[in-house]
């Protein structure tokens, strides 16, 4: 059985494909280029140009994530983006029992998972500022890689300001104070840490799974650490809706 899964974000496009219950194959666009070099759109039904994406056709075709609400694709069944996440984390983990961080760039999922069912949730979608993209907001500011930033969690600069704009303007002023460039770093994931626990703390659980881009930054990862007996980041962490977009698909069919 050849199962491909599509995971449609607000910044990138992630494709997975699966066959015979392994992954075989995945990679990721970024969304504007996704619609614009890889579909078609026939009378309002978006086709995917599988042969130029690279990808086969699977025997089920799966879609989740933003773009689904927004689009209709040829041959696509659609799931919402909490049951791919969760089928996504269980597949990668042969895990059934779990809270689920989800970190992506402009979202956080958390949810808590029970014999395989979600039994609770908690969504931020309306602010940047507990997001990926206010790392790479503030990388942007100090001119370093997002790896580099993600090294760093000791001695934090406290940043008060809980609007990422803002604390942008913050963060220039602990520059001009003459802060190191660790401390500057650790202060930006320490508060983002600061801003996630809040929400994490209705989610105690022995075992928290992370998953989305931010799971691999290392600074957040030591803080969690701290908070549950045991902290796993998924791997292919990018590909957790698109990954339980094809597990779903193998288990209907």
């Amino acid at each position: 059985m050849k199962i491909l899964g599509m995971d449609l974000g607000s910044r990138r496009v992630k494709i997975c494909y699966m066959e015979e219950g392994k992954v075989k194959k995945q990679n990721k666009y970024s969304t504007i280029e996704f619609y614009r070099d890889y579909c078609k759109n026939l009378d309002g039904v978006l086709h995917v140009d599988f042969d130029k994406i690279g990808f086969q056709k699977g025997d089920i075709n799966v879609a989740t994530g933003y773009g689904r609400n927004n689009m209709s694709f040829h041959g696509f069944k659609v799931i919402n983006e909490l049951k791919a996440h969760a089928y996504g984390a269980i597949f990668s983990s042969n895990l059934k029992d779990f809270v689920l961080l989800d970190l992506g760039g402009q979202d956080v999922k958390i949810m808590k998972i029970e014999r395989g069912i979600i039994v609770d949730l908690e969504l931020n979608e309306k602010c940047a500022a507990s997001c990926g993209r206010y790392l790479e907001n503030m990388a942007n500011v100090l001119e370093v890689s997002l790896d580099e930033l993600s090294e760093h969690f000791e001695n934090p600069v406290k940043l008060n300001s809980t609007c990422a704009i803002f604390s942008e303007t913050e963060l220039i002023g602990e520059i001009s104070r003459g802060r190191t460039l660790e401390e500057l770093c650790s202060g930006i994931n320490y508060s983002l840490f600061l801003r996630l626990k809040p929400m994490l703390n209705k989610f105690k659980d022995k075992t928290l799974l992370v998953s989305g881009g931010v799971a691999k930054n290392k600074a957040i990862i030591s803080f969690l650490e701290k908070e549950y007996e045991k902290v796993i980041p998924l791997e292919a962490s990018d590909y957790i809706g698109a990954i339980g977009s094809c597990f779903y698909g193998k288990l209907k069919a």
